[in-house]
């Protein structure tokens, strides 16, 4: 999760030289830090640099990236007008996210797969309408409880947006795409199942009718995994608070199951992070279909030989 980031040096160097957007808009940019975990960790995919608002552009809104803030937009949506004046119609911009996989695909050859990704539409709204990141996530839930259409609205647009954003990463060599819904914790099951799951369950049916599989991965839903399942998804991504066990058997083991190893456990000595791993891989035993994968993302300071060991600790393990 997250493969490619600042705890690289190889990433480090080209970020040096280029901003997060340039990366992400320079195809030969964006293969390069895509490729580079690859090669360094050994991973069984290649997960393409993107990132997940990278679509609110072509939709009319100003995005950048602000050092130590991150995602900033300069017009967020609050109004019926700032809805209507979002375009559904220009998502052939972000046709550089797909020449990117492309050339990932030839570096591969086939070597690994590629997963594409998209922001669930909570998520994608909830940055529009904050404006950026957010902790309390208070003007996104006012425009749900008090213009309930208006909020409809704005997620269906979204949906509208984020499909075509998926089948484009698909037609390019996508094998799977995540749906990221990375600030859906903020809700409570009661307001998850009103208000987003609908959309949620829209946007995945329409990627699946590519014919590649789907990964539904939120953070912070714990209390709400079923509901999250209940949404779509061949595989169910859950983060770090929950036993991946329990998590599994509740949904019956109706899809695969992707996670969950707390990130911060990689900065604990070896002999922790072996413990941990096996400890995580005998609670899904020898039942097919799980992915092992952190529960996040990597964090920065992650130290590259530990994220190493983990994926040699992975390939290591018998029951």
């Amino acid at each position: 999760m997250r493969q490619a980031g600042r705890y690289m040096p190889q990433y480090r160097a080209v970020r040096a030289r280029h901003g997060i957007l340039e990366i992400c808009k320079t195809p030969q940019l964006a293969a390069e830090v895509t490729l580079q975990p690859i090669e360094v960790l050994d991973v069984d995919a290649a997960i393409i640099f993107a990132d997940l608002l990278l679509p609110v552009e072509p939709m009319g809104l100003k995005l950048r990236f602000v050092p130590g803030r991150g995602p900033v937009i300069d017009n967020p949506v609050r109004t019926s007008a700032d809805v209507d004046a979002l375009s559904i119609s220009n998502t052939e911009d972000l046709g550089y996210v797909g020449e990117a996989i492309q050339i990932v695909a030839r570096a591969l050859a086939g070597r690994v797969p590629i997963i594409g990704f998209v922001g669930a539409p909570f998520t994608v709204a909830s940055y529009i309408i904050e404006g950026g990141a957010s902790r309390t996530f208070l003007t996104t839930k006012k425009m749900m409880y008090n213009q309930e259409t208006l909020w409809r609205r704005l997620m269906g647009k979204l949906v509208d947006v984020l499909a075509p954003f998926a089948q484009m990463q698909i037609s390019a060599g996508a094998k799977a795409i995540q749906v990221f819904d990375s600030w859906v914790g903020a809700l409570g099951s009661d307001d998850y199942v009103r208000y987003v799951a609908p959309y949620s369950r829209a946007l995945i049916d329409r990627i699946r009718s590519g014919g590649v599989p789907v990964i539904h991965f939120g953070t912070g839903t714990g209390g709400f995994f079923r509901e999250l399942h209940a949404a779509g998804g061949d595989v169910l991504g859950i983060d770090w608070r929950v036993n991946i066990d329990q998590a599994w058997m509740d949904i019956s083991y109706r899809s695969a199951i992707q996670g969950n190893l707390d990130p911060a456990i990689l900065f604990a000595p070896l002999p922790e992070i072996r413990e941990r791993v096996f400890e995580l891989l005998k609670r899904t035993g020898s039942r097919p279909g799980h992915i092992f994968n952190l529960g996040h993302g990597i964090l920065p300071e992650t130290p590259v030989e530990n994220v190493k060991a983990v994926v040699q600790i992975v390939r290591e393990f018998q029951l």
